[in-house]
């Protein structure tokens, strides 16, 4: 690991910016100002940042219906990103994405995706691209276990080896998709091991960890990147959160929450890890920088102007 403090406090910002973004709208939900679906990622920061930390803005990224993380860490506005869920005009999608489908073009993140394993069809899609094209960009999707047992999750990774394609395709396995636990669900019992049998490398990692997570995306985006095709990584997580806003989370006891917030805390892991290399000083500065932002952001939202009536049918189709 060669990160300097630059890096590293960057990185401990990002998670940081997504937790207090993630914690804030759980509480923003409630006041019936939101629309929609909302969906949390609090507790899985150390996955979307140690990712994303080895990407940049000429590689592209798909996500889930629990998007705001991988959104963030692909460098999206936060400011913008709170608009648009909010369901305002100034939004990222000028208010019509919402949660579940918010993107930034921009940026490459292709966008949250409600349907159950429906990114990495998306993200080969954009890998075969920057091989024909010859970017020297990859593509990524994020995938939970739930989406890990897809049957289009398994074509396009067989299509991906087929095509050597520069793609990673990642999977967040928190343990449960939506209410089913993954040690009943996939019959492997192994994300990870049932992707190799396809024929690319593929790992498990520590998916509270930012370093045991950036070190494997390393890997396997340099790998792509050289031209030696796809690979899979399976993250070990946990959400704090119910599977939505509104889930009376009967899956869990508030002790087993309890329990992953104080031991299987992202943050809390990366503050240890590093403190020997980074003044506390400044992951504190870090803290309250990112909860001063992210009430400037709500505070913006709430003020702001929803979409015009006579804009009800622009941005929905693109036309070639």
């Amino acid at each position: 690991m060669t990160l300097n403090e630059a890096q590293l406090l960057r990185a401990y910002q990002r998670m940081r910016d997504i937790r207090e973004f993630e914690d804030r709208l759980h509480e923003e939900n409630s006041g019936g100002d939101i629309p929609g679906f909302i969906h949390l990622y609090s507790g899985e920061e150390a996955v979307a940042v140690g990712v994303c930390e080895n990407l940049t803005d000429r590689d592209t990224i798909t996500s889930t219906h629990r998007g705001h993380g991988h959104c963030i860490a692909k460098g999206c506005d936060i400011q913008a990103m709170m608009l648009e869920i909010f369901g305002k005009d100034a939004g990222l999608c000028r208010g019509k994405g919402g949660s579940m489908h918010i993107a930034d073009l921009d940026k490459g993140m292709l966008g949250a995706n409600g349907i159950v394993g429906g990114g990495p069809p998306l993200a080969i899609g954009a890998a075969l691209t920057a091989k024909t094209l010859n970017t020297g960009g990859v593509g990524l999707s994020f995938t939970g276990d739930g989406g890990s047992n897809q049957g289009l999750t398994f074509e396009a990774i067989n299509m991906a080896v087929v095509l050597k394609l520069p793609v990673i395709f990642v999977f967040e396995n928190n343990g449960f998709g939506e209410g089913t636990a993954h040690d009943y669900a996939v019959g492997s019992k192994d994300i990870a091991g049932r992707a190799a049998g396809f024929g690319l490398p593929a790992e498990k990692v520590d998916g509270t960890d930012f370093f045991a997570v950036y070190e494997a995306a390393q890997r396997a985006i340099e790998r792509a990147r050289r031209g030696e095709g796809p690979s899979v990584i399976e993250t070990v997580t946990n959400r704090f959160y119910g599977h939505f806003e509104g889930d009376p989370g009967l899956i869990r006891s508030k002790e087993e929450i309890e329990y992953v917030k104080q031991h299987h805390d992202p943050l809390k892991i990366f503050r240890e890890k590093v403190k020997d290399q980074i003044d506390v000083a400044k992951l504190d500065a870090i803290d309250q920088a990112a909860k001063e932002k992210v009430d400037a952001a709500v505070a913006h939202a709430r003020a702001a102007a929803y979409p015009a009536p006579e804009q009800l049918l622009t941005d929905v189709y693109v036309s070639y």
